[in-house]
């Protein structure tokens, strides 16, 4: 049996801690060995015991989740935690395995821990996250439900009123929305990278630090997202 990647929490609010701690008792393979309400006490932890991952808030009083990453070993790896895009997008340079924005739902967190298996632990990813056995979903259009592979999805776009799922074959024009639709899709395949843009991540070509090309199709990476998005992309 491979052993557990051991981590702690660090936020000053004792209700992120609480629902982080939570997300994390539902995945095998990963142990919270510590919840920290400050710098200090995470700086405590990592030289008393043996420390993976961290879960880092980046606004934080006295010493920061920055300021705290820069002066650790960069073997512990860290997924910064924040209620701010702008605190994500400044820490973006210490190569983090990704950022998770408050509230953070566990779909998300899980799709954190997937991104980490996948650079670091790569051949024991498979067995470690829990995945859909589902390969498609149905979406409603033109008054009957229309099925949907993930394996045939490039992009979806959103308009004002309606989505557009551009497959291989065909594009499904849905009055779901972009949102509803995100929360149904594996998020190991896909990213969302605008407020209307989602693409599938094996379909990318190539990328700046502004746009994802697709195909022919340029598609815009928004500053809300971008933290996140590039974070993902480095790291794969």
């Amino acid at each position: 049996m491979s052993p557990k990647i051991s981590c702690i929490i660090v936020d000053d609010e004792p209700t992120a801690r609480e629902i982080i701690s939570s997300h994390l008792s539902k995945i095998d393979r990963i142990e919270v060995i510590a919840t920290c309400s400050n710098a200090l006490e995470a700086f405590n932890c990592i030289n008393t015991q043996k420390v993976d991952l961290i879960f880092l808030d980046i606004n934080m009083p006295e010493i920061s989740g920055i300021s705290f990453a820069k002066s650790i070993n960069k073997d512990i790896k860290i997924i910064f935690t924040t209620a701010y895009r702008e605190y994500a997008i400044d820490g973006f340079d210490l190569h983090a395995v990704d950022y998770l924005l408050k509230p953070i739902a566990y779909e998300r967190l899980l799709n954190a821990i997937h991104n980490y298996f996948e650079v670091y632990h790569k051949t024991e990813s498979s067995k470690t996250i829990e995945t859909s056995s589902n390969e498609f979903i149905f979406v409603r259009s033109d008054r009957r439900m229309k099925k949907v592979d993930f394996a045939e999805i490039i992009y979806i776009e959103s308009y004002s009123d309606y989505v557009k799922i551009h497959c291989s074959s065909n594009t499904i024009v849905t009055r779901e929305t972009i949102s509803t639709i995100e929360s149904k899709l594996p998020q190991q395949y896909f990213m969302r990278t605008h407020r209307s843009y989602i693409i599938a991540i094996s379909r990318i070509d190539s990328f700046s630090n502004e746009e994802i090309i697709v195909g022919k199709k340029s598609i815009p990476i928004s500053r809300n997202y971008k933290a996140e998005v590039l974070s993902r992309l480095e790291n794969m």
